[in-house]
């Protein structure tokens, strides 16, 4: 993606000659200024890729935490569901009677 933006890379520049005119540069100074840039090049290239594989890996993990986001929600939902019962007069009830016959059953076998 970003390579496409790029003119320049590291090997182009390493290979890059001039021309010599009469009043021209100093051949040393570019050569040194120009392994600087290179240099730079390769830094800023080996930062690129890092951080392509960085953005890569966290996209997987989002990817991975929303799917578990989901099913969390999707279990929790079913746990509310059996949860959620209505205990009505009738339950009550019910559970009064068992009591009853629990104590008053236990009582008389006691007696």
């Amino acid at each position: 993606m970003y390579k496409d933006k790029i003119i320049l890379n590291p090997k182009e520049i390493l290979e890059k000659e001039f021309k010599i005119d009469a009043r021209g540069y100093r051949m040393q100074e570019v050569d040194k200024f120009l392994d600087v840039v290179i240099g730079d090049y390769n830094e800023l290239f080996n930062t690129i890729d890092r951080l392509e594989d960085e953005k890569e890996q966290l996209l997987n993990d989002i990817m991975r935490l929303k799917q578990e986001i989901r099913t969390i929600k999707t279990n929790l939902e079913v746990a509310k569901g059996k949860g959620e019962r209505e205990v009505t007069n009738v339950d009550i009830i019910r559970r009064i009677s068992q009591l009853e016959k629990y104590v008053y059953g236990v009582k008389n076998n006691e007696e």
